[in-house]
C-alpha cells in the first residue's frame, strides 16, 4: 500500500519550497524504500530549484542522505529491512561497456528507480539526482543504497552520498594526489573542504586554500590547509606558485564551477600537472578562452570529477570506518541541524556562505 509522508517540493524556478504531502509507492522489482533519518542541504538542492540542472518541475529535493531500509521489491538480493545505508545517486548497472572493462566507477547507465513518487493529485515528481530525500520516506533503486557501519551517525553518512564524497574523490581518485604532492583547491565551501581533508589523508604536503571568504578560509585551515589565499587581496595563480617553488601545484581543483575559476586553477598547475573540476557550471557557461598553445605546451591533464570518480560500494563504508577510527573528520562538516520546515532558509545561509552544511534530521 502506497505511504503518505511529507516532503520538499520545488514547484517552480526561484519559487521558496514547500513541505507537502508525498505519495510513495510500495517498491517494485529492484526498487526499495528508505526511511530517512539525516539529510544534508547541497548546492545541487539550490541548483535544482534555481532551474539551473533543468526545468523538470516539480522537484522533490534531497539527495544527500542516510537512513534505515524499510522495505524492498522483488528480486533484490542483497539488500533487507533493517540494513543502515547512505543513498547515492550512481547505482552501477553492471553490464555496459564501462562496467565490462571493470571500471564501474565511471558505469555509463546509472539508473533510479522506475515508479515516481507523486503529490496527492496524482502528479509525478522528479526526485533530486534521482533520489529525493528531503523527505521521511523514499523509494530508490536498490543499487542506490550502499550499506555502511550503523555507528556513524546518520547525520554524519549521508554527507558522503554527495558534497564530501565529489570533493575528496576529486582529490584522491580524480585527481590522483599523493604522498609529498602538492594541490591548491579555489573555492572553499562544503565539496572543496572534502577535497582539502581528503588530500590531507592521502599524505599531501602543501594544501592551498582559496577563496574570497576569510571564514572560510579558516575553515579550510582545520580541515588540512597549509596555505590559505584571500582572492580578493593576492592574485592567485601567482600566489599558489610562490607556495610550489615558482611551479604551480601538482594538482588543482576548481571547486566554483565558473570560468574565471577554471583559468585560474589551468594556470596555477605545475608543468604536466592535473586540473580537476568539480565545481558545477550553470548551462550557460562556457570554457574560457585560452591559446591553444598552451594547451599543448604545459602537458598533464584536464579532467572533470564524475561523483568524485567513486564507487560507493567501495568508497562509503571506507570513509565510514575511517571516521569512526578519527582519521577522517565527517563531523566537522555540520554546522547546523534543522528541520524539514528550515531547507529555505537553510539555502540562504549557504547562499551568504554561513554554512558548511545544514543537515535535516528527521
Amino acid at each position: 500500500m502506497a505511504q503518505h509522508v511529507r516532503g520538499v517540493v520545488a514547484r517552480s524556478k526561484g519559487a521558496p519550497v514547500t513541505v507537502e504531502t508525498i505519495v510513495v509507492p510500495d517498491p517494485g522489482p529492484g526498487e526499495a524504500v528508505v526511511k530517512i533519518q539525516a539529510c544534508g542541504v547541497c548546492h545541487t538542492d539550490l541548483s535544482y530549484r534555481e532551474g539551473g540542472i533543468n526545468d523538470e518541475f516539480p522537484f522533490l529535493l534531497g539527495h544527500e542522505a542516510a537512513g534505515i531500509v524499510e522495505s524492498i521489491g522483488d528480486g533484490v538480493v542483497d539488500l533487507e529491512p533493517g540494513d543502515y545505508v547512505v543513498l547515492n545517486w550512481r547505482a552501477v548497472c553492471g553490464v555496459c561497456r564501462a562496467c565490462k572493462k571493470g571500471k564501474p566507477q565511471y558505469c555509463f547507465d546509472t539508473h533510479n528507480a522506475k515508479q515516481s513518487m507523486t503529490l496527492e493529485d496524482g502528479t509525478a515528481l522528479s526526485p533530486a539526482l534521482g533520489i529525493g530525500a528531503f523527505v521521511e520516506k523514499t523509494l530508490v533503486a536498490a543499487g542506490q543504497c550502499t550499506k555502511v557501519n550503523p555507528e556513524a551517525p546518520a547525520k554524519v553518512a549521508g554527507l558522503l552520498g554527495c558534497g564530501v564524497m565529489a570533493g575528496l574523490g576529486a582529490a584522491v581518485n580524480t585527481g590522483g594526489i599523493g604522498r609529498g604532492d602538492s594541490i591548491a583547491v579555489i573555492g572553499c565551501g562544503g565539496v572543496g573542504d572534502a577535497a582539502i581533508a581528503g588530500a590531507a589523508l592521502a599524505g599531501a604536503t602543501t594544501i592551498i586554500a582559496v577563496d574570497t571568504d576569510p571564514r572560510k578560509l579558516e575553515w579550510a585551515r582545520g580541515f588540512g590547509a597549509t596555505h590559505t589565499i584571500n582572492a580578493k587581496e593576492e592574485d592567485p595563480v601567482e600566489t599558489i606558485r610562490s607556495y610550489t617553488d615558482g611551479n604551480g601545484a601538482d594538482v588543482v581543483i576548481e571547486a566554483v564551477g565558473r570560468p574565471e575559476t577554471y583559468k585560474q586553477a589551468f594556470y596555477a598547475r605545475d608543468l604536466a600537472g592535473t586540473v580537476v573540476l568539480v565545481g558545477v557550471p550553470f548551462p550557460d557557461m562556457m570554457v574560457p578562452e585560452i591559446p591553444l598553445i598552451d594547451f599543448f605546451g604545459r602537458g598533464g591533464a584536464l579532467k572533470s570529477a564524475w561523483y568524485g570518480d567513486c564507487l560507493p560500494s567501495r568508497d562509503f563504508p571506507m570513509y565510514v570506518d575511517l571516521y569512526l577510527q578519527g582519521k577522517f573528520p565527517l563531523d566537522k562538516f555540520v554546522t547546523e541541524e534543522i528541520a524539514l520546515d528550515g531547507v529555505d532558509q537553510a539555502f540562504e545561509k549557504m547562499h551568504k556562505g554561513e554554512v558548511l552544511r545544514s543537515v535535516v534530521i528527521f
